[in-house]
């Protein structure tokens, strides 16, 4: 029940996070948990001030991880959803598991349907609030490429076995792709060993790398990886 004077120490708004300073005595420090071991189906708690209405607690479940939101920069984000009631006053507020420990900030409703919102996971925003703290702005890797979805038309006239990987539509001049010898038609499969499942799943894995780091891809061209 206090009311605090904050500043702006740095804001990232790619990944819609900021750090905020405030002076204050006798604050209790959060538990961080590890959003990398949530498990669908797991009790989740929000805390926030939904619609003004002052401290509220909200009780769901992990309902999906790794979600894209259409109509939000979540390029660089795969949200943790969950059917605990969140409300404009929500955001930035901490998502807990039954432990007591934060394991995202809630940051999204879905406007259209109920029992549907979205948090950040904490890993990701840990990653990020160090990075502002360091160097006061997150860095984030370029691949140089225009990519898209390959859905189950593109699959059948590519002769392909499944829709997984980022089907590469345009590769930019003089950039690391080109550079590198990619072409326009290549797919995608992983990056650093990590499986491109989606298009979404690209820019994320390639915005967690620093520029000018080594990155190593698999990828499909024609019926040859």
């Amino acid at each position: 029940k206090r009311e605090l004077k904050a500043t702006i120490v740095a804001t990232d708004p790619p990944s819609d996070l900021a750090i905020l300073k405030i002076e204050a005595d006798n604050l209790t420090k959060a538990k961080i948990g590890n959003s990398d071991k949530l498990n669908i189906g797991e009790w989740v708690i929000a805390i926030g001030n939904p619609l003004g209405l002052g401290t509220t607690v909200t009780t769901g479940i992990i309902s999906a991880k790794g979600r894209y939101i259409d109509g939000l920069d979540s390029t660089y984000v795969d949200f943790i959803q969950t059917d605990a009631a969140l409300n404009r006053g929500n955001s930035g507020g901490p998502l807990f598991n039954l432990s007591g420990e934060v394991i995202g900030v809630n940051t999204a409703i879905a406007a259209r349907g109920q029992g549907i919102g979205f948090a950040i996971p904490i890993n990701m925003a840990i990653g990020v609030i160090e990075e502002l703290k360091i160097h006061g702005k997150v860095d984030r890797g370029w691949l140089g490429v225009v990519i898209q979805a390959i859905n189950p038309e593109i699959a059948d006239s590519l002769k392909l076995d499944s829709t997984r990987g980022a089907l590469v539509a345009e590769v930019v001049v003089d950039g690391p792709a080109f550079k590198a010898g990619l072409k326009r038609g290549d797919i995608i499969l992983s990056i650093n060993d990590k499986q491109i499942k989606n298009v979404e799943d690209l820019p994320r894995e390639v915005g967690k790398l620093k520029p000018q780091e080594p990155a190593k891809l698999k990828v499909l061209r024609g019926r040859k990886q």
